[in-house]
């Protein structure tokens, strides 16, 4: 049987304010292991994350799905740490590049972070998945949102259906942010892209291999 391997990077610079990551670890961990696949995922978490331990966690872990939680600016920048553990901007472009040489390996990404969605819109011109979020998202829902999605994706849903879950789990916790997160698929992007399709690195071609490749596991696939 094949495991889904899961990567969750976290980046909480000590300039920014604080935020509650290692209690969205704990309850996304929580809930893949009172899944009903739970011996069919594995989860894999690095924290403090600098730039240059992105490519390295990808390499050591080779994950299915990246899950990043930390801060994000207004022009759409991905916020890591420093040596001196302060905040270190990276551009959209520069992780959708690095996502383009394992888009072979990653199917989906998360990205739980403040203003993620041009960063998402980025990677989702390679990654069959790309989950960010349209404007500020508050630790409450930034957390009630893993933990919906993975309960979701534990029980066998497709990530898309972990997806609507997700958001409405957001929703029953009386959050108003449900509407925040946003679902992006490469199929669609490269449909409304003026690019040409040579342009962009996609070996894989339908967004099925993906549900066949992580739930082909399932009775019901």
């Amino acid at each position: 049987m094949d495991t889904v391997k899961i990567l969750f990077l976290a980046a909480d610079p000590s300039d920014s304010v604080r935020l509650r990551l290692g209690q969205e670890l704990r309850d996304i961990r929580e809930k893949l292991q009172l899944s009903r696949y739970r011996d069919n995922f594995h989860l894999e978490s690095r924290e403090s994350v600098r730039t240059g331990d992105i490519s390295q966690a990808i390499f050591d872990t080779e994950p299915q799905i990246v899950h990043f939680s930390g801060h994000g600016t207004g022009t759409g920048e991905l916020c890591f740490e420093d040596v001196q553990g302060k905040t270190k901007p990276v551009k959209p472009d520069a992780l959708a590049n690095l996502f383009k040489l394992v888009a072979n390996q990653v199917n989906c990404v998360i990205l739980n972070a403040c203003y993620s969605e041009a960063q998402a819109k980025s990677i989702a011109k390679h990654i069959p998945f790309v989950i960010g979020m349209n404007d500020a998202i508050g630790d409450k829902a930034a957390i009630a949102f893993a933990v919906g999605f993975y309960r979701a994706l534990g029980s066998g849903r497709s990530v898309k259906e972990a997806y609507d879950f997700a958001c409405v789990e957001i929703q029953l916790e009386s959050i108003p942010e449900y509407l925040t997160p946003v679902l992006l698929e490469r199929e669609s992007i490269i449909r409304e892209s003026e690019e040409e399709a040579n342009e962009i690195d996609t070996p894989i071609s339908s967004t099925s291999v993906f549900f066949a490749k992580i739930f082909k596991i399932l009775p019901w696939c």
